[in-house]
């Protein structure tokens, strides 16, 4: 029986002063304490058996897989499905009083939280991360894979190995910056799901 472990790591935090929802926009790059988070999620995998590394395109993934990258001596492989969720409001600020959605300009993207009509698919998200996941357990086979991706995707692969629905409150999820989700397969089956924080005290 082959054992194999896919770790999904959020990246860290962005440097965002003017508070925007950045989603696949270029240009957002991890801050200093991003950095930092970065680092010591990579030295989560010292040691480990780690032979095959990914991350999303966007810059901040790639940032944050680059320490993993020196910890594991592995390149670093692009991957187009495990990028951020598309998003209509990408560019608008979202929160506070000052928040771009309470125009009514936008309410016609918040007709369907459970689709959500203001972005990707919450199936489509999953039905292209869980492909990579297996791609990457495929890769990895009787070793670990780590994938740098995002929140949201991350936990549409969270919530699918726990039986649960797609739709769920943002506030609930458990996916913190420069987290690592560990799926533990054997053969083709997910038989355990683990979550760490490394950087949570950053």
């Amino acid at each position: 029986m082959s054992k194999t472990t896919v770790h999904l790591v959020r990246h860290g935090e962005v440097y965002n002063p003017k508070k925007m929802l950045y989603g696949r926009m270029p240009g957002y790059h991890l801050s200093s304490r991003g950095r930092s988070m970065a680092a010591v999620t990579a030295q989560f995998f010292a040691g480990r058996d780690v032979t095959y590394l990914a991350a999303s395109p966007l810059e901040r993934a790639q940032e944050t897989a680059a320490p993993i990258a020196e910890v594991t001596g592995l390149e670093i492989q692009t991957r187009e499905d495990i990028i951020e969720a598309g998003n209509t409001f990408e560019g608008l600020r979202t929160k506070g009083w000052r928040s771009q959605l309470l125009h009514p300009v936008r309410w016609r993207h918040m007709l369907n939280p459970f689709e959500p009509s203001w972005g990707e698919a919450y199936v489509d998200i999953c039905e292209r991360m869980c492909a990579a996941v297996e791609d990457a357990r495929d890769k990895a086979e009787g070793h670990e894979a780590v994938m740098v991706s995002h929140q949201l995707p991350i936990v549409m692969v969270q919530r699918t190995v726990l039986g649960q629905r797609l739709p769920h409150a943002p506030w609930n999820r458990e996916c913190d910056l420069a987290s690592v989700t560990s799926l533990l397969f054997e053969d083709n089956q997910v038989t355990d799901i683990f979550y760490s924080s490394p950087a949570q005290e950053i």
